[in-house]
């Protein structure tokens, strides 16, 4: 509904072998020449040097520095996953029966980037999108909660969308009309996600929904948090049609225990107290871990004990100092060097930085753009929010406006749920 739209999928994850054997070569040769950035490479990698004379490097050693760079442990694996990659390639290009040919299948994902590349990669399954941005906005355990999550949605992104909250609804409705009846329709169900909170939190929430149903198909998860390319992984809408391909033989069973984890943290994340999904992640959810990681990235946008913050509106705010930005170049720097698990998406993010102007001393100010609005307006950070970086002033005496962490209402004259990162642990204030 947001941020998960279908886009081209870049090339940093089509690996070839000999681009890497010339890039092993090339870095050898950089380790020769007494070339910094290389050495550094190397120290970066963990690789050591095999005892060689100063400036000499075995190839076999660059080797093994680009595989661990790439996100492999050696260069065999390396190979063994290029190959892999060129034999899905090759399936693809010859037509072979569909992956998913023997059962009648949906394919599950909270958005649409994968959608296109399913079907380039040759699945023969149906596609259900369940997008509701559940990371960010209110998430009660009331009755009525899609007309809440809709009234969210239609004024926090509506002024760039041009929602309508009655439109919003009807969407989210179908969503959960479909989810609810997929275990009747068909024989087997697989949900792609990867390790953010945006893709973990709508796990959650679908895998509640299925301890529902009356009986459960075949349920196999296709979820991880990295794969071998030359940028970091930070979606499945970054991979080719090859990868995607590939990525079918490593689904898992989802089992009793990680529906269990569903509908625990389904619960938690509702609670107007923050302290049951604060308990589940110290768990460290051995269902499936990537779960815990991304709650506790879900805890942090609490007030920090430090300076009232959530952790995107620190990120914000430091980004902003550093330099004058425009909203989308904050959005840039944040996804790219800034943020440890992103998950935001650019009308996410602009709807975060919107609400710091919101105050009676607000922390950043923007200033018009002549076209392109919002992504060019610029961002001023303002004397408050630089008492606020420097541990002057809390942020909870700005006059922020309300805002929700799942369950968790953060406004004035409510008890304050903090997250105290040193500690991973959620303090009541």
């Amino acid at each position: 509904m947001t941020n998960r739209q279908q886009v081209p999928a870049p090339q940093p994850f089509r690996l070839t072998l000999e681009q890497q054997k010339k890039r092993a070569r090339d870095l050898q040769r950089a380790v020769k020449a007494g070339d910094p950035a290389a050495l550094q490479r190397l120290a970066a990698s963990g690789v050591a040097r095999d005892g060689t004379e100063p400036g000499e490097l075995k190839l076999t050693t660059a080797q093994l520095c680009i595989a661990r760079e790439l996100g492999l442990a050696s260069w065999p694996k390396l190979t063994v996953h290029i190959e892999a990659m060129e034999a899905a390639r090759r399936a693809i290009a010859g037509k072979a029966a569909a992956p998913d040919a023997d059962l009648r299948t949906l394919h599950l994902r909270c958005g649409s980037d994968i959608e296109g590349a399913l079907k380039a990669a040759g699945f023969a399954g149906d596609f259900l999108e369940v997008s509701n941005p559940l990371c960010q906005g209110p998430v009660i355990a009331d009755a009525d909660w899609l007309q809440t999550r809709a009234r969210f949605i239609a004024g926090a992104y509506g002024p760039v969308m041009e929602l309508d909250e009655g439109a919003v609804f009807a969407r989210l409705t179908a969503e959960e009309t479909a989810l609810a009846a997929a275990p009747d329709t068909y024989a087997r169900l697989v949900l792609w996600f990867e390790h953010d909170s945006y893709d973990q939190l709508i796990l959650l929430r679908v895998l509640a929904a299925l301890c529902q149903a009356r009986s459960l198909p075949v349920v196999e998860l296709i979820a991880l948090d990295r794969f071998p390319g030359t940028v970091r992984f930070d979606g499945l809408g970054q991979l080719p049609e090859e990868a995607i391909r590939l990525l079918w033989q490593g689904r898992l069973t989802v089992g009793p225990e990680l529906l269990a984890l569903g509908k625990a943290g389904w619960e938690a994340l509702r609670a107007p107290s923050p302290e049951a999904l604060a308990g589940l992640a110290a768990t460290g959810t051995p269902a499936l871990p990537m779960m815990a990681r991304a709650l506790r990235r879900h805890l942090a946008e609490l007030p920090s004990t430090a300076d009232g913050l959530s952790l995107t509106q620190r990120l914000i705010l430091r980004l902003a100092a550093e330099k004058p930005r425009t909203i989308g170049q904050l959005f840039g720097a944040l996804m790219r060097d800034a943020e440890p698990l992103p998950f935001l998406g650019d009308i996410m993010f602009a709807h975060e930085v919107r609400q710091l102007t919101v105050a009676e001393n607000p922390p950043i100010l923007l200033h018009p753009a002549i076209e392109g609005a919002p992504w060019r307006q610029s961002v001023e950070v303002t004397p408050a929010g630089l008492a606020v970086l420097a541990g002057e002033r809390n942020a909870l005496t700005a006059g922020l406006p309300p805002r929700w962490v799942g369950g968790v209402e953060i406004a004035a004259g409510k008890p304050v749920w903090f997250w105290d990162e040193a500690e991973s642990r959620v303090v009541r204030g």
